[in-house]
């Protein structure tokens, strides 16, 4: 079973890798053949989703498709860009807004709201696009990774740690995963003044773009407090989180057929829903669950033991630094989903507490999909919106802004984690 198991995992990864298949049909025709060679019942299949994190992404996903509608984010993008004294420190500007809003609204949609602005402001001051799309692209990842709802892995590990919104700040007594990341933040952005300091252009200021409707915002920030307030709850709910995060989403849409006075306008968000994500999501749940059952997480476990000869800091450094490496190259959700059950056995082999190596996990997988262009998704969707423009990002290009950026932030956020949850 083991080799059937990992052969059919193998290859649903290398099709996700180089196939342009639908990652949600590779993902889902693996756990069919899990299936129908009986390696999982259909009762394992549906039991191994874990659907409060499921939950937590559709409702969130449904406010941020709101709040960018509100036009909201645009309006504080154009505000900022008028306060700046010249193009590279609006540029910067721009940069620190991605990363802020990322911490809300997934990455992918945070590139796809500010990335406007910063085309609009290269053009009108003819330089290239390129060094502030990528530090769009490489800001919003960073970020994502600070809060339980900012990006999947984030919401993953809360999933499998079983911790909540609060927990991101401060988690057994000790500052967690927000404050790594923001400490990482310092140096890279450090790195991005240094990259856009030439850019000496005055910036001409452009019409004001009108907000819509504070709605959205005001539905985002009581979603925020909701899920902070679980922590405080006299009783313990299951699937909590999902449950706050779908009741805001269905307001929301609610609140949108109200605001519009028809239906068409909410159905229109619901159709064109991230369904592929959520697919995606849950077949790799299903699938990291079939490397669980056979035991070939425990057999990597004990490999990584013996790489780091027993050593909690060898092996530490081991899960940051190879997530790093195979992150830059591979979707970090699957890695993420199948290196937690690893990182939780190794912790408990070496006597360590688990939060050491899940957080560094997190910060690697996260963070080192800022190295490449194609890393992480919203690097993708940077290169794209360029190339549509006529301007070509090479691989280098990339890389030469995104490896500065990415060993800045992870070496800091990487010290933090060891001296506080060794």
């Amino acid at each position: 079973m083991k080799l059937i198991t990992s052969f059919i995992f193998l290859l649903s990864y290398l099709f996700l890798i180089f196939s342009k298949q639908s990652k949600a049909f590779v993902a889902w025709l693996a756990v069919v053949f899990l299936l129908v060679l009986q390696i999982l019942s259909p009762g394992e299949a549906f039991w191994a989703v874990n659907w409060n994190v499921i939950g937590l992404f559709v409702g969130t996903l449904l406010v941020a498709e709101l709040f960018i509608y509100s036009q909201v984010p645009a309006y504080l993008a154009n505000l900022l860009v008028a306060k700046s004294k010249n193009a590279g420190l609006a540029i910067l500007a721009i940069c620190v807004l991605a990363s802020l809003i990322s911490i809300f609204v997934e990455n992918v949609a945070t590139v796809l709201i500010v990335a406007p602005i910063a085309l609009a402001l290269a053009e009108r001051l003819k330089i290239s696009p390129i060094p502030a799309l990528i530090g769009i692209a490489i800001s919003s990842n960073l970020q994502g990774t600070a809060t339980l709802i900012g990006d999947p892995p984030s919401m993953i590990l809360a999933g499998f740690a079983n911790l909540n919104f609060m927990d991101f700040f401060v988690y057994l007594g000790k500052p967690s995963i927000f404050f790594a990341v923001e400490l990482g933040a310092i140096p890279s952005f450090v790195v991005l003044y240094l990259i856009f300091k030439k850019f000496k252009e005055k910036v001409v200021e452009e019409p004001k773009t009108a907000v819509i409707s504070w709605v959205p915002t005001l539905l985002l920030i009581l979603m925020i407090v909701g899920l902070a307030s679980i922590a405080f709850w006299p009783i313990v709910i299951p699937n909590a989180a999902a449950i706050v995060a779908l009741l805001y989403g269905l307001i929301g849409l609610l609140w949108f057929a109200f605001h519009h006075k028809q239906f068409e306008p909410s159905v229109a968000v619901v159709k064109n829903f991230d369904y592929e994500t959520l697919l995606f999501l849950m077949a790799i749940f299903i699938l990291v669950s079939s490397l669980t059952k056979v035991g070939l997480l425990n057999d990597l476990a004990g490999y990584l033991q013996s790489l780091s000869f027993g050593n909690p800091f060898i092996a530490y450094t081991l899960i940051v630094w190879l997530s790093v490496f195979f992150s830059a190259f591979i979707d970090n959700v699957p890695y993420v989903l199948a290196m937690l059950p690893v990182t939780s056995i190794l912790a408990a082999s070496l006597g360590i507490s688990p939060s050491l190596l899940n957080f560094g996990l997190l910060i690697g997988a996260c963070l080192g999909g800022n190295i490449t262009p194609i890393g992480a998704s919203a690097n993708i969707v940077a290169c794209g919106m360029l190339k549509k423009r006529g301007y070509h990002v090479g691989f280098w290009d990339f890389v030469k802004i995104g490896l500065p950026f990415t060993i800045a932030s992870v070496l800091v956020s990487y010290v933090f984690l060891w001296i506080v949850w060794r």
